[in-house]
């Protein structure tokens, strides 16, 4: 239910789909915050093993954007996955911070490879990589099934800004120093 309708899924339906009631769900499960902490240390495993795929490619380029690329792909795929890396994650579990530390130290890795390397801007940090992260989130839960495209296309945007340029070295945009 989480993968398909996000992190706030009714918990009631949720008990219904695993066919307990909601009282034997909330024995196991005393809060929301509990049952996603149970559940999300599993999806964010898939992102370390993109992050692993990314630093094993020769091309630091390619495995930044093929990283880049699999992450979005995974939350478009994965509502609560989605959301929970938009922040919506539960704080108090020390299994999700750990696993969302293990995603965050790959992502940093796997960012310095590609600057670098010369073909990823050098003023690029994790920090604007979940800038990136939160606005996606927003294209990925509008997209529906028949504009599923959008996101990519959003994406394909980003990463080409995000392209090295020999004048990027010359004059960085600032917030205060528009475009």
């Amino acid at each position: 239910m989480f993968g398909e309708r996000g992190l706030d899924a009714p918990l009631e339906q949720i008990a219904r789909r695993a066919e307990v009631g909601i009282a034997t769900l909330y024995a196991h499960f005393p809060s929301r915050e509990a049952l996603v902490a149970a559940v999300l240390p599993a999806r964010l495993a898939a992102v370390d093993e993109l992050g692993e795929v990314a630093l094993a490619d020769p091309d630091p380029w390619l495995g930044f954007t093929a990283f880049v690329a699999g992450l979005f792909a995974l939350r478009a795929q994965d509502r609560g996955l989605n959301d929970a890396l938009a922040e919506w994650v539960a704080a108090d579990s020390e299994i999700v911070r750990e696993a969302c530390q293990r995603g965050l130290d790959l992502a940093e890795k796997i960012i310095e490879r590609a600057r670098l390397d010369g073909r990823l801007r050098s003023d690029f940090t994790s920090a604007d990589l979940s800038i990136i992260g939160r606005a996606m989130a927003h294209v990925i839960n509008e997209s529906t099934d028949a504009t599923a495209s959008e996101w990519h296309r959003c994406l394909t945007f980003f990463l080409d800004g995000l392209r090295a340029r020999p004048a990027d070295a010359d004059s960085p945009a600032t917030a205060s120093q528009p475009l």
